[in-house]
Order: C-alpha cells, then sequence, then structure tokens
C-alpha cells in the first residue's frame, strides 16, 4: 500500500516514521526534489500514520508547505494530481478551505483518484468522494466514531516521552492521521484487502458498518 502525506514533508530518519519510499516538493514552479519537512508537522503527521500501520505500506512525503502551514490552490492540486498519477492507495489530506469556488476543480482532480482522507467541515473534506474527519478528544487514538456524514478521530499525535499531551501538537491534522492510519490497517489486515475491497464508496460503507476500533494485524 502507497500512502501519500500532503504537507510540509516528512524527516524519512525521525525515529517515528522510520524512513519513507520517496517524496516530492510541490510550489507554484512545479516540483523539486525537497520533501524534508522544516516545519515539523507532516513528521509529526507521518508518525502518527505510521504507528497504526508499521512497515505494511510505504508512505511518501508531498510537500506543499515550506516556512509556514499555508499554499494556494494550484499547489494543492498539483499536488493531488502528482498523487493520481503515482497510484497512490490513499491520501492524506489535513488542509482544506472554505471557498466554495474551489469545489469544481477539487472534485475534477479527485474524480477518478484514489481515496482521500481530509478534514471535515471543510474543502475537499466535505465532498463524497472524501473520507472527511473531525477530532474528539474522547475517542481513542485507536479508534474512530461515525455520526451524521463524518468520521471522528482522536485529535493527538504519537505520543512524546517525558512530554504531557496537552504540550504535544494537537487538532484536526491529526485527527485526519489518526483516521488514514486506521484505513490503512483495516485494508492491510485481515478483515479487507485494499485491492479487492471494492470502489472508495464501498470502503466508505464497510468503515461505517464497523465504527470503532481496528486491531493491529
Amino acid at each position: 500500500m502507497k500512502i501519500a502525506i500532503i504537507d510540509s514533508g516528512v524527516h524519512p530518519n525521525h525515529p517515528h516514521v522510520g524512513g519513507v519510499a520517496g517524496g516530492v516538493g510541490v510550489n507554484a514552479l512545479g516540483f523539486s526534489e525537497d520533501f524534508i519537512d522544516r516545519l515539523g508537522h507532516g513528521t509529526a503527521v507521518a508518525g502518527a500514520i505510521r504507528e497504526k500501520i508499521g512497515h505494511d505500506a510505504e508512505l511518501y512525503a508531498v510537500k506543499v508547505f515550506d516556512q509556514r502551514l499555508t499554499a494556494n490552490i494550484d499547489v494543492i492540486l498539483r499536488a493531488l494530481e502528482w498523487c493520481c498519477g503515482q497510484r497512490m492507495d490513499l491520501i492524506n489530506l489535513s488542509l482544506g478551505t472554505s471557498n466554495p469556488a474551489h469545489r469544481e476543480r477539487f472534485e475534477a482532480v479527485l474524480a477518478h483518484g484514489p481515496l482521500v482522507v481530509g478534514a471535515a467541515h471543510s474543502l475537499p473534506g466535505d465532498l463524497p468522494l472524501v473520507i472527511g474527519v473531525a477530532p474528539d478528544v474522547e475517542c481513542p487514538r485507536d479508534s474512530y466514531r461515525y455520526r451524521e456524514g463524518v468520521f471522528y478521530a482522536s485529535p493527538y499525535p504519537r505520543p512524546i516521552p517525558g512530554v504531557p499531551q496537552e504540550h504535544n501538537l494537537n487538532g484536526t491534522s491529526f485527527a485526519v492521521a489518526n483516521m488514514t492510519g486506521l484505513i490503512a490497517r483495516f485494508l492491510t489486515g485481515g478483515e479487507a484487502s485494499w485491492r479487492s475491497a471494492g470502489s472508495r464508496d464501498q470502503i466508505r460503507a464497510a468503515l461505517v458498518a464497523r465504527t470503532g476500533s481496528i486491531a493491529a494485524p
């Protein structure tokens, strides 16, 4: 399984990440070989996903942020197009926009692409094609919940020894990452195979039907 992480890049040598299979930098001019994380956000996201799936999946860093956690719509769409072209199986996209003018552009890029896990209550997370996720502080990190069309997961990243949970990074980005990891675990575990799980709608229906914890394989 190939999982793309569209974020600030990844530090492959971080002990919570354990390496990446590849990556790319995406900017207004095109692409670069620089996918190293200078903000720490994408690395923490990758660590949360790796915790759930271990080395049963290949992680790919798709860097759209550099000095700050902002990027324009063209860069995001270019990153999604790269993921589709590279035949990713899952895309973790925790960023979003509230601008409805971008809806059709997201729909066009994602129409025939892989399953995307995104932030609910924004685009593209609110599209039917996307698994929209919101944070739930009461949800255990190895579980997820589903209510009224939205998936919920823990907003906390992988714990850092000696650092209190409230002092670590937290928020929607990590709810999305935790859900991505749980979906990958589901699709690569004994309960299903991502190569035979069917369409995105069928995968979504299966996740809704078995809401709760997903045991490690």
